[in-house]
């Protein structure tokens, strides 16, 4: 948490802030199956109110219209750039203030559902490239950076990491924190971490990968197989095992990127042949259990592991998650507590698996991956408690981190 200086940003009293339902609800509604049409058909007619412009985005995005959300979103933001989440109550006990670079429904930190359900007030303010925020910040309790590393959002985290010493309330996540969650930086940061095991990464140009593909570019140095993947991609777009040189001219094909990530391929498969890769969230530097995912395939996510078809793979994860503290968490403590302690975000997640010889296969950790509580119940009954818990532990360290701002001091308003 970065400490409130004597030079402190001003906060604004008198700053518009315009409501919105909010991702949280929009996307809950529509993976429970509700029929969300009529409320689409209401948000465009009032396309032209920054607040309802902000859901239909949404719901574009959702709807498989990202380019459309996105543009809509845009324009937005050229009216309004802060907004108030619905849900919370007339007189909430805390106002946080989420701090969001203008990405898609999957760019920044899924707070939303960290505190639905709360007495939490949650606003969004959202910062734009080349337009200083200083003058734009609503009165508030606590303020967190959503933001996460990208290619697209090195501004907006530059910006807030020059205010941060001057933020007039408690500013959780600093933005040259998020930063080493880059891939390359992650690996220089956590290498040497006993129990701990994660692999290089090589930023290379097309022309660089086209030339190790026609063998006049020594491999030595990472031979194959490699995990190739475009910088600036998520959720797997691009991602291919290159076992063999010859592969690479067939994966360029695909390919439009200029720059590419290169890293070594482990094979974390277990004795039965099946892969495991864990998410695990950290709060205040403590491990929680977020989910589960088992494949026969080795790059897995969640939604094509087919965790639904399979009540023998829902009995490992319910395991996993119930005895977290006692089994993984325990094995692992270790490697967690330096893996932690080094990146020194209040909040953040990774992805994770395990190697053949027992060590902590960390593939990624950032502060925008997926955390909810939309899993059917009657499918997953073992997930809510632990949703629970971990959104509890969250809000706990809110309430803390503002005690702390009280005990301090704060400036006046204006």
């Amino acid at each position: 948490m970065q400490r409130i200086s004597i030079l402190a940003l001003r906060l604004r009293s008198d700053l518009q802030i315009c409501d919105r339902i909010g991702i949280a609800p929009l996307v809950r509604a529509a993976m429970q199956g509700r029929d969300i049409s009529s409320i689409h058909e209401t948000l465009k007619a009032r396309r032209n109110e920054p607040g309802a412009a902000m859901d239909l985005a949404v719901i574009e995005q959702i709807s498989g219209n990202r380019a459309l959300g996105l543009q809509i979103q845009d324009e937005a933001l050229a009216q309004c750039q802060c907004y108030r989440i619905s849900g919370a109550p007339a007189h909430p006990r805390m106002r946080v203030l989420a701090l969001a670079a203008p990405l898609d429904i999957g760019g920044n930190t899924p707070i939303e559902f960290l505190v639905s359900g709360s007495d939490i007030e949650l606003i969004v303010l959202y910062v734009l490239p080349g337009r200083p925020v200083e003058d734009l910040i609503p009165d508030h309790d606590i303020a967190i950076v959503t933001i996460s590393d990208d290619e697209q959002t090195a501004e907006c985290l530059a910006q807030l990491g020059s205010l941060a010493g001057r933020w007039p309330r408690p500013f959780l996540n600093l933005p040259d924190r998020i930063r080493q969650t880059d891939r390359d930086r992650l690996y220089l940061l956590l290498q040497d971490v006993k129990g701990l095991h994660i692999n290089p990464t090589e930023r290379v140009s097309r022309a660089e990968l086209l030339a190790l593909g026609s063998g006049s570019s020594p491999s030595d140095a990472m031979p194959f197989p490699l995990i190739a993947r475009p910088v600036g991609s998520h959720a797997g777009k691009g991602l291919e095992r290159l076992t063999q040189a010859r592969d690479v001219e067939a994966y360029m094909e695909n390919q439009d990127g200029a720059e590419f990530f290169l890293s070594p391929f482990t094979d974390y498969s277990n004795t039965d042949g099946l892969f495991r890769k864990y998410r695990i969230v950290f709060v205040n530097g403590r491990a929680f259990a977020c989910h589960m995912a088992i494949s026969d395939q080795w790059a897995i996510w969640y939604l094509n592991a087919d965790m639904h078809a399979s009540a023998e793979k829902r009995v490992e994860e319910e395991r996993f998650m119930t005895h977290f503290d006692t089994e993984f968490g325990l094995r692992h403590q270790e490697a967690l507590t330096e893996l932690a302690r080094r990146l020194a975000l209040d909040y953040f997640v990774m992805d994770c698996a395990e190697t053949q010889d027992g060590k902590l296969l960390v593939f990624e950790a950032g502060v925008s991956m997926i955390v909810h509580d939309m899993d059917p119940v009657e499918l997953f009954p073992y997930k809510l408690p632990q949703m629970r818990k971990l959104f509890s532990a969250f809000t706990d360290m809110l309430d803390r981190h503002v005690a702390d701002g009280v005990r301090q001091g704060a400036p006046d308003r204006v």
